[in-house]
Formats: C-alpha cells, structure tokens, sequence
C-alpha cells in the first residue's frame, strides 16, 4: 500500500546564526531561529515523512523545551525518523521539496541539498527533489522576514 505525506515548516530570519537548508550551509549575514539548526528544508521534509506513516509530528518527537534538541544537526533528526520508518515497515519510495526564499539566492546549493537528505534518508539522490523559489516579494518571505518550506512524501508499506 502507498501513502503521501504532506509537511510545512517556516523559520525567521536571526542575527548570529548561521544558514542550513538541507544540511548545506549558505553563506548569508543571517540564519534562522529555531531551538535546532533551524533547518526549515529538513523540518518540512521530517513532517511529511511523519504524515505518510499517520505518526507523530516533528515537535512531538524533539520538541523545542528539550535542551538535548538545542542546535541540534537537523539532518541527522531526519534520519531517524527515516529509521523509524524502515521500523514501522515503510520505504522512502520519493520525495519531492519547495523552499520559498527572497534571498539568498539557493540556486547553487540544490544539489548538495539533495545529496544531504538523500544521505540522511538512506535512499538514493535520484529519490529527492528539491526545488527553490521566491514569493515575487509578497508576505513575509518577500519581505525576507524568514524562509518556508514545503514537502511531500511517497513511502510504500513493506510489512
């Protein structure tokens, strides 16, 4: 049997932090707040992997009055609910992912992002998408207050 999942996450932007977006550090005079990483890419991704399985959600499984969360490496979050998966007899069949950012440009980063989810999945690169776009300067990521991120999942039930 498939299911899909559907997550969303968004982030402000933080002075004295630094930018993840899939793993990948972005050179940018801001980062995003958050009590992980903060990486929105990854968060939105946990999310629909979770909705796929019908499992908990990501602030139910770290949440943010943890302090073993703090700064945590939001990738290697995403691997364990990846594992989780595999427990509950799912396989990460595809995923597909939309950040909205004004600014930086994300561009040149797209492929190491896929990389670094693929490896944190344990699944092929060729699996994952992962696509970047600005909101024309509508709302607050056109007003560059933050960064949203959007994902959906395809896992099949294996067990």
């Amino acid at each position: 049997m498939l299911h899909i999942g559907h997550g969303y996450d968004v982030h402000a932007f933080a002075e004295g932090r630094r930018l993840v977006l899939g793993g990948v550090d972005i050179p940018y005079a801001r980062g995003l707040d958050g009590h992980s990483d903060a990486d929105v890419l990854a968060h939105a991704l946990m999310d629909a992997l979770l909705g796929a399985m019908r499992a908990e959600d990501i602030g139910q499984l770290f949440p943010d009055t943890d302090p073993a969360y703090e700064g945590a490496d939001s990738c290697l979050l995403l691997g364990r609910v990846a594992r989780l998966a595999r427990e509950r007899g799912y396989r990460i069949l595809d995923v597909d992912c939309t950040v909205a950012a004004q600014a930086p440009k994300l561009a040149p980063h797209r492929q190491a992002m896929r990389e670094n989810l693929a490896s944190a999945m344990g699944v092929d690169v060729a699996a994952v998408g992962v696509k970047a776009t600005t909101t024309e300067r509508l709302g607050f990521v056109g007003r560059e207050e933050g960064i949203a991120a959007w994902a959906v999942a395809l896992l099949e039930e294996v067990r």
